[in-house]
């Protein structure tokens, strides 16, 4: 059983992460949040209640048995509170690592095999409003997380990177390929990109086992409501006027989306199956993958797939794209054609992805505003 250690647990796709590793695998996921940000604790009740089971318990009144429904991951969850923009400390260490004194005065501890460094203050337009507190908090999280990987010494430090790195993609381009030139347009991808080449550095200098990915835009359950997916449902469903980017309908901004249960699948599979380039042994950089979905739509488009699914009229109005905010790119796009020759292809496709999320939000109402 491997041990993972998984920040950002409480995020958007921390917490399907968990729910998906849970399901697909028998690692130990331990989680870390601060559950201040953008963590939320409802994220990880859910994710855990998709593994609750029927076990029959003989301690009814008067010794009769009932059925009760318990969780059925057992120790395989544990969840820690830290703000990782304060290093960790010595105590949270011995946790993460299950140190005890034996009978003997042994210390005992029980490595953890990879980390998945995920947690990050993911909020572009806000980055545009209080740059430093995106940088800042970016920073500090991820030296912080490099330095405990320096000496704990895991197997793999999967680093959870942004397309947004690159910038805006060219036009009729198949997409930006690992190691293009990092070009961010905002200070949230410069933050980004910061903690990549902090990375780098920590591969070279003090042989980290990093692993970096760059993941497209995300989407799935329990995604916040500020976000353009859930916002666009909203819409729709209350027939309200959706505003989108674009001054004429050959400008519209295109993306291409990933369930987030995708990301988490792929998460395994590099885990599973990339061996890590050594600086030691030759190697001139560290391993990286793009991860991104097959089907690329404009903003427009999506609406218009999200209206059909919900069977409604879609009412929209187009915005001019400077108005969105400083930095604005019209178009991200991925080469994934890495990641597709090892073999690895999304277990959900884009109207799959939809027809669920839109589903599970309807009934999940709180969700939705």
């Amino acid at each position: 059983m491997k041990r993972v250690l998984l920040t950002g647990i409480g995020g958007f796709i921390g917490a399907h992460c968990l729910e998906y590793f849970l399901k697909n695998t028998d690692w130990e996921i331990i989680g870390i949040d601060s559950f201040r940000h953008k963590g939320v604790l409802r994220r990880v009740d859910s994710a855990l209640d998709q593994h609750l089971c029927w076990v029959m318990n003989g301690s009814g009144l008067q010794g009769r048995e009932y059925l009760e429904r318990v969780s059925c991951v057992g120790d395989r969850v544990k969840i820690y509170y830290h703000d990782l923009s304060v290093p960790i400390d010595h105590q949270l260490e011995n946790l993460l690592m299950e140190r005890r004194i034996d009978e003997r005065g042994n210390i005992t501890e029980k490595p953890i095999d990879y980390i998945i460094n995920m947690a990050s203050d993911s909020a572009v337009e806000r980055s545009t409003t209080d740059p430093t507190h995106c940088l800042r908090n970016n920073y500090e999280l991820c030296i912080n997380m490099l330095e405990l990987a320096r000496k704990i010494k895991p197997k793999k430090f999967l680093h959870i990177s942004t397309d947004e790195v690159y910038g805006e993609a060219e036009p009729d381009s198949p997409g930006h390929k690992e190691w293009d030139a990092i070009l961010p347009s905002n200070p949230y991808a410069a933050s980004k990109a910061a903690q990549e080449a902090m990375c780098i550095a920590y591969w070279r200098t003090y042989g980290v086992p990093v692993v970096l990915t760059n993941c497209m835009n995300i989407i799935g359950e329990w995604q916040d409501a500020e976000k353009f997916l859930p916002k666009l449902i909203q819409y729709v469903y209350i027939d309200k006027e959706m505003p989108i980017y674009g001054d004429s309908p050959e400008s519209i901004g295109t993306r291409v989306y990933l369930h987030a249960k995708s990301k988490a699948d792929a998460l395994i599979f590099l885990l599973c199956n990339d061996p890590i380039a050594k600086y030691a042994e030759g190697a001139k950089r560290p391993d990286r993958y793009n991860i991104c979905g097959e089907d690329e739509l404009s903003n427009l488009e999506l609406a218009q797939l999200v209206a059909e699914i919900m069977g409604k009229e879609l009412k929209y109005r187009l915005v001019p794209s400077e108005s969105a905010r400083p930095g604005y790119d019209r178009r991200y796009a991925l080469d994934g054609s890495k990641l597709r020759e090892m073999g690895w292809v999304p277990p959900l496709n884009l109207r799959q992805s939809l027809e669920s999320i839109i589903e599970w939000t309807m009934k999940n109402q709180e969700w939705l505003f």
